[in-house]
């Protein structure tokens, strides 16, 4: 590239570090301003997102950030990170690095002031391949929306404004993959080829619910078999037991024991599903704040309204059985499995995501089961 890493373009437009508390409250609160005018943005709660940033989260424990925030006159303009990832350079390369957590005002001058800026950090620790966003690695929100503007984002997904990836395109960006996101009717009819095929190996699977008396055991089964199956996948980095533990911690207040079902063949666990409530029903009326009444109206909304969406975050199925009819039957299985539960807590549809954009085996199970695209999300990279 002619510009040097860092490079801002216009003087008119300055970056600042994130380095203090107050600052830290400037970079949270700059989507605020993004997305005043979209109605499809869903506020995330700043105490969320406080702890996310901090060293609470077990991210940092292999990784290592910096958050920057662009400024015109004073006022914030936009935001981005960069990241090392020591796993991930452990699977792609030493020379690896990304960027996230990208808000921006549709304006050249501040996209290229903060990419430079993350991209001159990110070269001077030996990253020469960026990719992203990542918020902040693969195994949480990532992606900018390309299609889909018309509806809300479900919970731990990402919204974007339209002129995202015409921005990072502009700084030399390219697509490297897209992310899919799928919805279902829970009432759907269910396919004849579905119930041929859990019928053919009914006999040989049993199907069970979490055992909430063995929660941390339940958690680590799930993720040796979450990291087991998707672990040829394009840009996977597995779960570390700490990361897994944490999102095990969200799960136990809020997830119902037969939204987590568990497939095992002779007698060993070999596929899973877990089902999620959408809570962006509700954080979409608190405007990120859980005081003084924001904990009255989730924990309300939790016990007494229920949902009327969900989201299926994580399934898996061992590598073993890929490709294979036994295979199909155990996807088909765990997600059939809690669908009459749902059907009963007022649960109208379900978000599966999110799907890469080339594994069609999945995508053609997700298609025979009704399901269709609705979002898609772009992974960009850059060689530096």
């Amino acid at each position: 590239m002619n510009d040097k890493p860092g490079q801002v373009v216009s003087t008119a437009v300055t970056v600042r570090p994130v380095t203090n508390r107050r600052e830290m409250g400037v970079f949270i609160d700059v989507p605020w301003r993004i997305y005043a005018d979209d109605p499809m943005w869903v506020p995330p709660l700043r105490l969320e997102r406080r702890l996310h940033f901090s060293g609470f989260n077990p991210f940092f424990k292999h990784g290592e950030w910096q958050a920057w925030v662009a400024y015109r006159n004073n006022q914030p303009m936009g935001r981005i990170s960069a990241q090392i990832d020591e796993l991930h350079r452990q699977r792609y390369g030493a020379d690896t690095g990304h960027f996230g957590l990208l808000e921006c005002v549709d304006d050249a001058e501040v996209a290229a002031a903060l990419v430079k800026t993350a991209e001159a950090w990110l070269f001077a620790r030996h990253t020469r391949h960026v990719s992203g966003p990542f918020n902040l690695s693969i195994n949480q929100e990532c992606g900018v929306l390309v299609n889909g503007f018309d509806t809300p984002p479900m919970v731990m997904m990402p919204h974007s404004r339209k002129w995202y990836g015409r921005l990072l395109e502009e700084q030399g960006y390219r697509p490297l993959k897209d992310l899919l996101a799928y919805w279902v009717e829970v009432d759907h009819k269910v396919p004849r080829m579905m119930s041929t095929v859990i019928e053919r190996f009914s006999g040989q699977v049993r199907l069970r619910t979490l055992r909430r008396n063995k929660f941390s055991e339940e958690m680590e089964i799930l993720r040796d078999i979450f990291n087991d199956a998707w672990s040829e996948n394009w840009g996977f980095v597995p779960f570390t037991e700490a990361e897994f533990a944490e999102l095990g911690a969200s799960l136990r207040l809020l997830v119902a024991d037969d939204f987590i079902q568990i497939a095992e063949v002779d007698d060993v666990p070999a596929a899973f599903m877990v089902g999620i409530p959408n809570l962006n029903e509700v954080f979409a009326r608190l405007d990120g704040r859980l005081f003084p009444f924001g904990w009255v109206r989730l924990i309300k909304h939790v016990k007494s309204e229920g949902f009327r969406t969900g989201r299926i975050p994580l399934m898996g199925v061992r590598k073993q059985f890929r490709n294979t009819p036994l295979g199909m039957s155990l996807a088909f299985m765990v997600i059939d499995a809690p669908r009459q539960s749902a059907i009963s807590r007022g649960v109208q549809a379900v978000e599966l995501s999110w799907i890469l954009e080339d594994n069609k085996p999945m995508r053609t199970i997700l298609a025979s089961l009704g399901c269709r695209e609705y979002k898609r999300y772009r992974i960009y990279g850059k060689t530096l």
